[in-house]
């Protein structure tokens, strides 16, 4: 299984509207991650700095998933008020970090 993780900001002023949304995730989103093959799946904040962390066996299968997914795409529209998200354009997903250390 590989980690992952990537970095976003809540908008100055939506930081309780966007925890409070997922205090209360819809149960069709966390289905979807589960079928997009998404585990462990942890979101930290530092100020207005969202740190994510997931792990999957197959990243491009999981990203596919999610860019086809109606119920990703509902959800993305709720939150992208709330966020500051830059996309790479090559995966159209979320920037993701370099692993620069493992204690394994």
């Amino acid at each position: 299984m590989a980690n992952y993780a990537w970095v976003l900001e809540v908008r100055p002023g939506y930081e309780d509207e966007y925890k409070r949304c997922h205090d209360e995730i819809w149960p069709e989103m966390l289905a979807t991650l589960a079928a997009a093959g998404i585990k462990n799946y942890n979101i930290f904040r530092h100020g207005l700095t969202l740190f994510g962390y997931f792990e999957t066996d197959n990243l491009a299968k999981a990203t596919a998933h999610l860019k086809t997914c109606p119920v990703n795409a509902k959800w993305g529209e709720m939150m992208g008020p709330m966020m500051k998200i830059e996309v790479d354009p090559t995966t159209s997903f979320p920037y993701l970090l370099p692993l620069q250390f493992h204690m394994g």
